[in-house]
């Protein structure tokens, strides 16, 4: 009989116990004669890092499917307080494989990439630094607390953000700027409190970095993001590409899509809404998309298949938006049970399909790489996962017309473009960060002028048509990764690069293009992100040439469609 999530079993972490047994195991570990002999205590270590991520995950899928229950809630606050204690035990684990007699021997085991990031995961934490690091998360749950208690009265209902996403989209133009007025008037009753938090964040992760000896968070922040074969000054090139070949193609591509709604200026609040006709909406409740997910996920590969019948038959998908539900979508993994997690928000866009594709891409690389012993491989690090997903969304277009029937090429070409869209505002959050955290003595209001200046670079099309606090500099507030993963942003846009590469090699042969694919998705996390993109066969985002190749095509595939008759 499946065990299905719901009876997944949580208990609470005893940290002293496991303390005691940890540092009871790295005796034995420091004593034993042998590298075989350290793998074997390595492998019992892992049982007892493997029990508390699995909790930890529980309580934060179960806490944010309903953030009103209060046994969760409790759950998760135990473990944003004692989330470096954890951390705190298990680098005493990492100390001890990098400093083991055997080291050449387990790494010849293990690869490398475990010894990388023990050593980052060193290199990031102090026990001086608890305390801080306990307010860091205290800050960032509470900031993810205030957005999910929006209940916005709009169009005769009461509604949280999440269920906006179609009133941006709606047909009726007076429908859309009342949508944002409403979502704004939120957003500015919290304007102060949303700064407050920010700042509290970055003056404690600054402190935090000097406490550990860092020139500034951004140091840190790199080591914490695992960024182990580049560094800030090949992010700032990239970004620089971004803006000079990326820029100038979708301001374009606004002019195009201006011109196409019937208007002489787009305001911020007409971006979403791509056709006179209405934007590609699937078709069927969520049930139905599911089963056709499952139609899709048969076709594709026996991998594919698999993975998502085990996904179903174990209830692995929370995926509608609900009161009291925390916003956005994320996949985890549950290793006590080898399980991904999907969590998601659908709300009757064009988002719901490519959350079933884009999330699955993340499941389906910790499914096809769960074999491995380590867990610090169930996932590679955060640029390199981004990978699997937006790839994932490209490799099921040929079966995007169970989901959107006449409607296909409507989604193709919303998709592709706002994928491209999507690239100078994801580095303008990255260089946001840059400066921040390069002056962490900037005032709310600071910061959000340096986002206006950023806003002329990279989106000089955006036009707010005075609606507040967006005129003010304060759209990056709706962005909880500037919140709560902070340098995590630009992983997308790396990956994004990557990801059309995929989308190109498959237009051209999709057999060998998948099965690099699923070769990238089964070596999980062992290598770093350069490495994994030479394993798959592609270019590194970082190569100059890349992304004006990339964008060559793109550009092609976008005027070969007739988008004012869709």
């Amino acid at each position: 009989m499946v065990t299905t999530f719901k009876d997944y079993e949580y208990e609470r972490p005893d940290l002293t116990k496991l303390d005691t047994e940890v540092d009871a195991l790295l005796i034995e570990f420091n004593l034993a004669g042998s590298a075989g002999a350290q793998a074997e205590i390595i492998d019992r270590l892992n049982t007892h890092f493997n029990t508390v991520s699995t909790m930890e995950n529980l309580a934060y899928i179960r806490s944010s499917i309903d953030t009103n229950d209060e046994f969760y809630d409790r759950e998760r606050n135990f473990f944003d307080e004692y989330g470096p204690t954890i951390q705190e035990i298990t680098n005493k684990y990492y100390k001890a494989i990098t400093e083991s007699n055997y080291r050449d021997e387990l790494e010849e085991k293990y690869g490398s990439q475990l010894f990388e990031l023990a050593s980052n995961s060193l290199k990031a934490f102090d026990p001086k630094v608890k305390e801080l690091l306990q307010k860091e998360n205290k800050l960032d749950s509470e900031y993810s607390k205030l957005l999910a208690s929006a209940e916005i009265e709009f169009d005769g209902k009461k509604l949280n953000l999440s269920q906006f996403g179609p009133y941006s989209q709606h047909t009726d133009r007076a429908m859309r700027r009342g949508a944002a007025e409403a979502v704004q008037g939120f957003m500015g009753e919290n304007l102060e409190k949303i700064d407050r938090i920010y700042d509290d964040l970055v003056k404690t992760r600054d402190r935090i970095a000097k406490e550990l000896g860092y020139r500034d968070f951004v140091e840190l922040g790199y080591v914490r993001m695992d960024r182990i074969d580049y560094d800030r000054h090949m992010v700032e090139n990239f970004r620089n590409q971004v803006a000079e070949f990326i820029v100038p193609l979708v301001t374009e591509l606004k002019e195009r899509q201006a011109a196409r709604i019937g208007l002489d200026s787009l305001k911020s609040y007409d971006e979403n809404f791509d056709f006179l006709t209405g934007n590609a909406v699937p078709r069927g409740d969520t049930e139905e998309i599911l089963s056709n997910g499952g139609k899709m996920y048969r076709e594709l590969s026996p991998e594919t298949d698999e993975f998502y019948r085990f996904m179903r038959e174990r209830e692995l998908f929370d995926v509608e938006a609900k009161k009291g539900k925390e916003g956005g979508g994320y996949c985890t993994f549950i290793a006590d049970y080898a399980s991904p997690f999907i969590f998601s928000n659908f709300n009757g866009t064009l988002d719901d399909v490519t959350v079933l594709t884009h999330e699955a891409g993340h499941a389906f690389q910790t499914y096809m790489s769960r074999g491995y012993d380590v867990p610090e491989y169930q996932f590679p690090t955060y640029e390199s996962a981004e990978i699997h997903s937006m790839s994932m969304e490209y490799f099921t277009y040929p079966w995007m017309e169970l989901f959107f029937k006449e409607d296909t090429d409507k989604f193709k070409f919303s998709h592709m473009a706002g994928d491209i869209t999507f690239l100078p505002y994801g580095v303008a959050i990255d260089e946001f960060q840059h400066i921040v955290y390069e002056n962490p003595e900037l005032t709310p209001e600071q910061r959000r002028g340096e986002w206006q200046k950023l806003e002329e670079k990279y989106l000089p099309h955006r036009d707010y048509d005075g609606i507040e606090p967006l005129e003010s500099g304060s759209f990056w507030h709706r962005q909880g990764h500037v919140f709560g993963a902070p340098f995590y942003y630009i992983d997308y846009t790396l990956a994004q690069i990557c990801a059309l590469q995929f989308w190109k090699r498959a237009n051209e042969n999709f057999d060998s293009a998948w099965e690099d694919y699923v070769n990238l998705c089964r070596l999980g996390g062992t290598l770093p992100f350069n490495s994994l993109v030479e394993a798959a066969n592609l270019r590194s985002p970082f190569e100059d040439g890349c992304l004006e190749s990339v964008v060559g095509e793109v550009r092609n595939y976008l005027n070969s469609i007739d988008d004012k008759s869709l």
